[in-house]
């Protein structure tokens, strides 16, 4: 049960299905850009083009753990995109990601 399309919700035999790997997978994402921390790196990131933890820390006035935690949310729930350069990474918004999480949830809503 856990690998089925949620489109197909009944089967041939009227078995409800529903993919909750990806349910979950979904909800994770929806709940990482749906904190005000992150929508602030967000905007700040959009604003600056690109940034390091470093300047992100200092701009919003944070401790660097909490700025790294909250990067890794971001970067696995893919809202960020990383660029390596030497020791640094810089951090951008992943305008893609947004765009899809955008269409999903105007389709959800519907």
């Amino acid at each position: 049960m856990d690998n089925v399309v949620i489109e197909n919700s009944v089967s041939e035999n009227n078995e409800l299905k529903i993919d909750v790997i990806q349910l979950k997978k979904a909800a994770l994402i929806l709940r990482a850009i749906n904190h005000k921390l992150r929508q602030q790196i967000m905007k700040l990131l959009h604003q600056n083009e690109k940034m390091t933890v470093t300047e992100i820390y200092v701009k919003l006035r944070l401790e660097q753990s909490v700025a790294s935690q909250h990067l890794a949310i971001l970067r696995k729930a893919g809202f960020v995109n990383t660029v390596r350069d030497g020791k640094f990474i810089h951090y951008s918004v992943s305008y893609e990601r947004l765009d899809q999480v955008h269409h999903f949830v105007y389709e959800l809503l519907k």
